[in-house]
């Protein structure tokens, strides 16, 4: 049984508690800066045996934070009602939340968020801190880069790239290759703003 911490203690790090309690692990507690918690978070220093998980949205602030806690053990919370086929690779501090579905050859960096209910077809790269957002569905052979958010219910075509520091929006339909970092929205996707 492992021992964990979370950093951030909003509603997605109490939804990643119940992920850690779920999984059989014992939940010490959040460290947080602006709410009543262990401690701040850099109090993880005071925490050398537990693992860690950072429960925060944002993608720059999980890179952060994630630079900032040197030498941790990074938690994975993969849900016990989430789908993992065979030959996934899911990277440390990843969080795979309830009836998400992550199919066979799928790579999935670290400090991802698959959330609740989303789809990972065969064969996807997820880069590092990436979010794909509750209900979003990538079909088989994505690739999506680092720091890119897929909001709820967003659709990617197969075979399709989406670069780096992409806002996908919710509800959006991506048909086409994003080469551009910026927010996309509608059907199909088109980008509206840097």
């Amino acid at each position: 049984m492992k021992q964990v911490i979370i950093i951030g203690a909003g509603g997605h790090a109490r939804v990643i508690g119940d992920i850690v309690r779920r999984a059989g692990d014992c939940l010490l507690g959040f460290l947080d800066d602006n709410v009543p918690a262990l401690g701040k978070v850099a109090d993880y220093v005071n925490y050398p045996d537990a693992h860690f998980v950072i429960g925060i949205g944002n993608a720059a602030v999980r890179r952060k934070i994630a630079g900032m806690l040197a030498g941790v053990r990074w938690y994975t919370a993969i849900h016990p009602a989430a789908v993992i086929g065979e030959n996934v690779q899911i990277g440390e501090g990843t969080v795979v939340m309830a009836n998400a579905v992550v199919n066979p050859g799928a790579r999935v960096g670290d400090h991802c968020i698959l959330n609740t209910g989303s789809i990972v077809e065969h064969d996807n790269i997820i880069e590092n801190y990436v979010h794909i957002s509750v209900g979003a569905k990538l079909a088989g052979t994505v690739t999506i880069g680092e720091n890119t958010w897929v909001g709820i219910g967003a659709v990617v075509s197969n075979n399709l790239t989406v670069c780096a520091d992409c806002m996908i929006g919710a509800g959006a339909v991506v048909v086409k290759n994003i080469r551009e970092p910026g927010t996309y929205v509608g059907v199909p996707a088109k980008k509206i703003s840097d």
